[in-house]
């Protein structure tokens, strides 16, 4: 994982093993793995990394790779690497250019950290590594040439499999940035087909800087939906999750908006004549001139 912060996301994989995988303490080697370099992560703070390896001890992670780097300078995490990469990186920020990796800037040429942590996860991966990511909205949607070659990458050279709309509020109080989630595979061969759009509209907490817990929730709907994928090939643009054709994608530069594709159902309202409408101004005056009659007759 890069730009590790306090290991949020790597102790909620290790506790998602422990749930549903109790099996594999059964085995010594897994046992090992999962105490060993099972969970990577790399933070340019040194205090952030510190605090992330002692976040993944209390948890019952023995000795995860926690280490202070910075992921986007010259000497960046190996390539070819991970089968698994989960990040929520630091966006709406800029670096010099002088201090990232030459090999990344030959990708994308860009200063923006959020579409070089990109990058750079797909560099990460193996060929057939997964990645789940968390965005701005605007990497989704962005008209610079970088914006456009980063969604151009995702969908033409890998597996771009969904883009996850999430409410804005979701970060707060840290952040009141619209996001996104986007899965993707990496192939280096292409194989995008359709991909997948979820609308998630509530997320089991209110959206303002408390964020306290409320019954909606559409988390376990994206989990269900997106295990049961071809199911979704049928459902319309109008509905909260719907795939959408590579080609169209293509057709609308790369957009990856969900707003770009959705359809609203306008329901028809069937309004009144106009003259049903003046009869019954009509009526209502005639009504309003009696009362005011008798009122005068009760004050004379």
């Amino acid at each position: 994982m890069t730009a590790v912060g306090t290991a949020g996301f790597l102790v909620a994989a290790e506790e998602y093993l422990r749930d549903h995988h109790p099996e594999m303490w059964s085995d010594a080697a897994t046992r090992a793995h999962f105490n060993g370099s099972m969970f990577t992560g790399y933070d340019s703070d040194a205090a952030m990394a510190r605090i992330a390896s002692m976040n993944m001890l209390l948890h019952g992670v023995e000795n995860p790779t926690i280490e202070r780097a910075d992921s986007l300078s010259e000497g960046h995490p190996g390539d070819d690497r991970y089968t698994l990469v989960l990040a929520n990186p630091p966006f709406a920020g800029s670096l010099d250019q002088e201090t990232v990796s030459k090999d990344l800037q030959k990708l994308v040429k860009t200063r923006k950290t959020e579409l070089l942590f990109l990058v750079l996860m797909i560099r990460m991966l193996r060929n057939g590594g997964r990645a789940a990511v968390i965005v701005p909205e605007g990497v989704l949607f962005g008209s610079s040439n970088a914006h456009k070659a980063v969604r151009k990458m995702l969908v033409d050279d890998h597996k771009l499999d969904a883009v996850i709309k999430l409410p804005s509020g979701t970060f707060k109080p840290y952040t009141g940035v619209s996001t996104a989630i986007l899965l993707f595979t990496k192939t280096s061969s292409g194989g995008t087909d359709n991909v997948w759009f979820y609308d998630v509209r509530a997320d089991g907490m209110t959206l303002d800087d408390k964020r306290t817990p409320i019954e909606a929730n559409d988390l376990p709907d994206v989990l269900a939906r997106w295990q049961a994928l071809d199911a979704e090939a049928s459902r319309a643009r109008t509905d909260q999750s719907f795939v959408v054709p590579r080609e169209e994608i293509v057709d609308n530069n790369y957009d990856l908006s969900l707003n770009r594709y959705k359809e609203i159902e306008i329901e028809e309202v069937e309004h009144r004549s106009p003259t049903e409408v003046l009869d019954e101004l009509d009526a209502l005056e005639v009504e309003i001139q009696d009362g005011l009659k008798r009122l005068r007759e009760m004050l004379a």
